[in-house]
Order: C-alpha cells, then structure tokens, then sequence
C-alpha cells in the first residue's frame, strides 16, 4: 500500500493522491509520521461496500437457516426493544 506523507499532501495536493493511487487500489496518508488516514478511488470503496453489503446478506441468510430470527408484529417487537 503507498504511503502519502501530509507535507505532500499540502504541497502536491491531489496530483500526491493520484500518483499513490497509481500503484495501488488504496494510500495511507501519515501525519507526523503516523498513519491517520485511507485514501481509495471511488469505484474501489463502492467494490468494497459491496462486499461488506455482501458478507452481511450471508450472515442473514445464515441466521435465518439456523432459525436464529424472531417473527413478531411492530408493536411486539417494539416492546421486546422496551425490555432490552
């Protein structure tokens, strides 16, 4: 993963961005020396929304098929939410 130092980041602007970017789907931006930040193309955050929309589809459907759901009415379910 590249690394963009935020020194780079003020002088270069987003022409620093585009170059980490050039190598690598992803850039780190580190702050004194630190790493603070992620930087990523759009289409890659949205590919990686998407697996995350994904992964928790399959924990549903994996709750479901093991019968971990509850099948109740708004108001019993809002009730239950009371007790919590």
């Amino acid at each position: 993963m590249s690394h963009i130092s935020a020194n780079d980041l003020k002088t270069k602007g987003i022409a620093a961005i585009e170059a980490a970017l050039s190598e690598s789907p992803e850039a780190i931006v580190s702050v004194r020396g630190k790493d603070k930040f992620v930087v990523m193309d759009l289409a890659h955050y949205h590919y990686l929304r998407e697996c995350e929309l994904d992964a928790a589809l399959a924990e549903a459907r994996a709750d479901m098929a093991a019968g971990r759901f509850v099948q109740e009415s708004a108001e019993a379910h809002l009730a239950r939410l009371d007790t919590l």
